[in-house]
């Protein structure tokens, strides 16, 4: 008996990009939103809280073009809050279709250990930073995300 090859599905080839570009998307908002206010041992004067600027993605200075696990987007800007309440929210503006951009904002509660922050996202997972001065770093799935104040 002879069976007939597999033969992909149409509008599943046709969906893929989309999801992966979706995929893409939240994995970029988890990043967007981190902060922290910490008072390191020896400046207790020091206070974090505030409003910083994405500044920089991988290298790039934003606004920039970005191709994450084969999904290309063009990061256009972010801010992140960070409230003395142990809150933080992060708000940031991208596309994947040229001309249609994407507003998006996302919170988390963090703790800090040091000048490391660990955001845990509401609806994701949990994120490491580093916060050195007015600059927050942050790596997530192998981006590096810097924002200042």
């Amino acid at each position: 008996m002879k069976k007939e090859p597999h033969r992909p599905n149409p509008k599943l080839q046709n969906a893929l990009p989309q999801f992966l570009g979706s995929c893409l998307i939240s994995a970029f908002l988890v990043l967007a939103v981190t902060g922290c206010k910490h008072e390191p041992a020896g400046n207790s004067n020091l206070d974090i809280t505030g409003i910083y600027a994405l500044t920089s993605v991988d290298g790039k200075i934003v606004p920039c073009d970005l191709t994450h696990e084969g999904a290309a987007l063009t990061v256009k800007s972010g801010i992140f809050t960070i409230q003395a309440d142990g809150r933080c929210r992060s708000q940031s503006i991208f596309s994947i279709t040229p001309g249609r951009d994407v507003h998006r904002e996302v919170k988390a509660t963090y703790t800090c250990e040091g000048t490391e922050l660990t955001m845990r996202w509401e609806g994701a997972g949990m994120t490491k930073g580093n916060v050195n001065g007015n600059t927050f770093t942050m790596n997530n799935e192998g981006m590096i995300f810097v924002y200042r104040k």
